[in-house]
C-alpha cells in the first residue's frame, strides 16, 4: 500500500492535506482550476477589463486578438452586440458557480437528513422514501427541470431551488446505504446500550462517518450541475438577460457558430475546463477519504 494515505502524527491537518494534494497530479490540477475559477468569480469586478454589458455597435462580432482584424483591447474578440467577450466570460463565472454550489447544498442538505432518518429508522420511513426515490428517478429529470421551470419560469433563486429540489434523490440513496450499514456496528449499539437518544447517534456518530462520501458526491455533484444549467439555458429556461452565465452566453452564440465561432466557444471551453478541475478534484477527494481505494493509485 502506498504511504501517501497514512496519517502522520504531530503535523498540522492542513499540512497533510495539502502533501497529499500536491503527489496527485490530477487533484493538484483539478485544485488549480477550481481556485482559478473561484477567484476570477470572486473578484470579477476588478479583474474584467471592460463592463460586461458595455454595447459598441461600430466593433460588432470582433475576432480574437489571434485571428486578423483582432485587436489586443479585445483579446477574446467581441459579441453580437460589440460586448467583449472575455469581461462577459469573467462575469458570467460568477453565476455558474453560484447556481452550482448553492443548488448542491440545497439538494444535499435535504438527501443528507432524509437519508439518515430514512436508514436509522427504516420501517415505514425508509419504505416511504424509498418509493419518492424511485418516482424521482422514473421521471427523466431534464425533463422534470423543464416542466417545472416552463411552469414557474426561470430567474436564479428559482433555478436554485428547482435543481436543488429535483437533484436530492442521490444523496438520500448513498446516505441510507451508509446508515444502514453503520447503524449495525458496535459503537453505535454502545451508544444505544448506555441510553443515548436518537438524535445525538444519528448527527454525533452516524453523520460524521457518512460525510466523507457526502463530500466527494456534493464536489462531483456540482460538475453536473453547470452542465444541467447550460443545458438548460441552451433551450431558454436557463438564467434571462440581463444576468450573464456561461449557458446564456453559449445559447445566444450558437447562431453565429458559422461566422463567430468566438461567441460559444470560449463560453463553452470555460464550462468544459471547469466541469473537468472539479472531476479531477472529486476524484482525488475519493481516494484520499475513501479508506477503500487508498492505495490504488499512484
Amino acid at each position: 500500500m502506498e504511504e501517501q494515505f497514512e496519517v502522520s502524527k504531530g503535523i498540522n491537518p492542513w499540512i497533510r492535506w495539502f502533501k497529499l494534494l500536491l503527489r496527485s497530479k490530477t487533484g493538484t490540477t483539478g485544485f488549480i482550476i477550481v481556485l482559478t475559477v473561484c477567484i476570477t468569480a470572486i473578484f470579477a469586478p476588478q479583474i474584467a477589463p471592460y463592463d460586461p454589458d458595455a454595447m459598441n455597435p461600430a466593433n460588432m462580432n470582433a475576432p480574437p486578438v489571434w485571428l486578423e482584424g483582432g485587436t489586443s483591447a479585445h483579446i477574446l474578440g467581441t459579441d453580437s452586440l460589440g460586448r467583449d467577450m472575455l469581461s462577459r466570460v469573467i462575469y458570467g463565472s460568477q453565476v455558474s458557480l453560484l447556481i452550482g454550489v448553492f443548488s448542491v447544498i440545497v439538494a444535499g442538505s435535504i438527501g443528507l437528513v432524509l437519508g439518515i432518518l430514512a436508514g436509522y429508522y427504516g420501517r415505514w420511513i425508509d419504505n416511504l422514501l424509498m418509493r419518492v426515490v424511485d418516482a424521482f428517478l422514473a421521471v427523466p429529470n431534464i425533463l422534470l427541470l423543464l416542466v417545472i421551470l416552463g411552469i414557474f419560469g426561470s430567474n436564479l433563486i428559482t433555478l436554485i431551488l428547482v435543481l436543488g429540489v429535483t437533484n436530492w434523490v442521490i444523496y438520500a440513496r448513498l446516505v441510507r446505504g451508509e446508515v444502514l450499514t453503520l447503524k449495525e456496528r458496535d459503537f453505535i449499539r454502545a451508544a444505544r446500550s448506555i441510553g443515548t437518544n436518537d438524535r445525538t447517534i444519528m448527527f454525533k456518530h452516524i453523520l460524521p462517518n457518512v460525510f466523507s462520501s457526502f463530500i466527494v458526491i456534493s464536489t462531483l455533484s456540482v460538475a453536473t450541475t453547470l452542465i444541467i444549467e447550460a443545458s438548460l439555458s441552451f433551450l431558454g429556461l436557463g438564467i434571462q438577460p440581463p444576468t450573464i452565465s456561461w449557458g446564456y452566453m453559449l445559447s445566444t452564440g450558437r447562431d453565429y457558430l458559422a461566422t463567430s465561432w468566438w461567441l460559444a466557444t470560449f463560453p463553452g471551453l470555460a464550462i468544459t475546463i471547469t466541469v473537468l478541475g472539479i472531476i479531477f478534484l472529486g476524484d482525488w477527494l475519493r481516494d484520499v477519504l475513501d479508506p477503500r481505494s487508498q492505495g490504488r493509485r499512484p
